[in-house]
């Protein structure tokens, strides 16, 4: 991979310099014939709310690299206020994970509810998509370092997954060839 490094050291940005947040009103066209909104819109929304925050952090184009890990904890219908929330957890060298954090909020009676969260990885690219290095974090206080430190694991487990997948498997039946 060519990864561009010409240019000063760029300096450490915060997490909220980055921070973003979209919000939602569900329609008809978001859901299933249940009147719920459909996973795959949801994902799409998560994903353009953590390519704000990685675009405002790399100050550059971005790729989604991964969807790593998405849970749907409670249903969202037609009607609700859906507000997504993103945030950069660590940044690599060319590459940052994003936390999203979605709730529905129910505008009658004020309450929120959390409904889903994912991380993703994004990937900082020229205009002719070479990756270019991103700057790193000034973490703030314990919840950032602990976000940061979290990253830093999910990121060993991808690393040693994607080696275990590209190990070919034994095939008994293959003869083996000097």
């Amino acid at each position: 991979m060519d990864i561009k490094t010409t240019g000063p050291a760029l300096p450490p940005r915060t997490v909220s310099e980055s921070q973003s947040e979209m919000t939602e009103l569900i329609l008809p066209n978001d859901t299933n014939t249940l009147g719920n909104l459909l996973g795959g819109r949801l994902m799409n929304f998560i994903d353009l709310v953590g390519a704000m925050a990685a675009f405002r952090h790399a100050r550059s184009h971005v790729v989604t690299a991964s969807m790593e890990h998405i849970d749907f904890i409670a249903p969202v219908h037609v009607g609700d206020l859906l507000i997504l929330k993103s945030s950069i957890n660590r940044a690599f060298r060319t590459s940052m994970e994003v936390g999203v954090k979605v709730w529905v909020e129910n505008t009658l009676a004020g309450i929120h509810r959390h409904v889903a969260s994912a991380y993703l990885t994004f990937v900082a690219i020229d205009p002719q998509g070479r990756r270019v290095p991103v700057p790193p974090l000034d973490l703030q206080g314990d919840e950032e370092n602990r976000r940061y430190e979290d990253a830093g694991r999910r990121r060993e487990i991808r690393e040693a997954e994607a080696r275990r997948r590209r190990i070919p498997k034994f095939d008994p039946a293959t003869p083996i060839r000097p």
